[in-house]
């Protein structure tokens, strides 16, 4: 016959596992302590650093990107803040200027494009109009993406979101695009053409001809897209953020 547990034995299972949730609590705090402790360190370290390269960070592109890198590892953020350290280094005036600037370009291109530019063109836009005086701090894409970040605080009037391995487009209209009108830039853009079709896209995507439809309608009353009639087979629609891409990738 079985023997039943006694009311003592689970008393002192119960102390037993009580003790080890403490010893637990105990040792996930001094591990929280040491880790704040390590992090106040690098802060610290960082800040020297960012002090000591100042000029290099904010002159050169690629110094630049891994100074960022390093302030993200630890959770530092040099461009929210505005005030103490980081204010005073001025790193976060660079994309201050930067974002103004992107606002700009965006606004004189809306009639063109609808409000959808990639960041290529863009880019090249914002050289072009910074000039080669070396006065103008070099700009590449990290700079652009970290620069779009503070347009956030408008809403959704401005958004960056991927269409390929390194490719970008920003949106400086209000109103979100949906998964299928991003489907659709992303086979543009693949495609290497700046157009598509609806052949084009139950093909590749397996949709159905009104989803197609539906979508290029949507982006063509938006001004996101331009349609072709003159294809003697197929309308075609034509996507003025991509044409610089696709110029230059040809």
């Amino acid at each position: 016959m079985r023997r039943r547990v006694g009311v003592g034995a689970i008393q002192k299972q119960k102390l037993v596992q009580e003790k080890y949730r403490d010893k637990g609590t105990e040792i996930e705090e001094n591990q929280f302590e040491q880790m704040t402790k390590q992090l106040e360190v690098f802060r610290t370290n960082l800040e020297e650093f960012a002090s000591k390269h100042k000029k290099d960070i904010k002159k050169n592109a690629e110094f630049r990107r891994h100074f960022q890198e390093m302030c993200a590892a630890i959770g530092v953020d040099p461009l929210a803040s505005g005030k103490g350290f980081w204010s005073v280094l001025g790193i976060g005036d660079f994309y201050y200027e930067l974002s103004v600037q992107i606002v700009e370009v965006c606004l004189a291109t809306n009639d063109k494009n609808g409000g959808l530019i990639s960041l290529d063109e863009l880019r090249q836009r914002l050289v072009k109009a910074r000039g080669q005086s070396k006065q103008h701090q070099e700009i590449t894409i990290d700079d652009l993406l970290c620069a779009a970040k503070k347009l956030r605080i408008l809403g959704n009037g401005f958004s960056v979101f991927p269409v390929g391995r390194g490719k970008y487009l920003v949106q400086s209209v209000p109103g979100e695009l949906s998964m299928d009108h991003t489907a659709v830039l992303h086979q543009a853009s693949n495609n290497g053409k700046a157009h598509v079709s609806i052949t084009m896209l139950q093909q590749a995507l397996s949709w159905e001809r009104e989803r197609a439809q539906k979508a290029l309608d949507y982006m063509v009353k938006e001004g996101l897209a331009w349609l072709d009639t003159q294809d003697s087979t197929e309308k075609l629609y034509w996507f003025p953020s991509l044409f610089s891409e696709c110029i230059n990738a040809s």
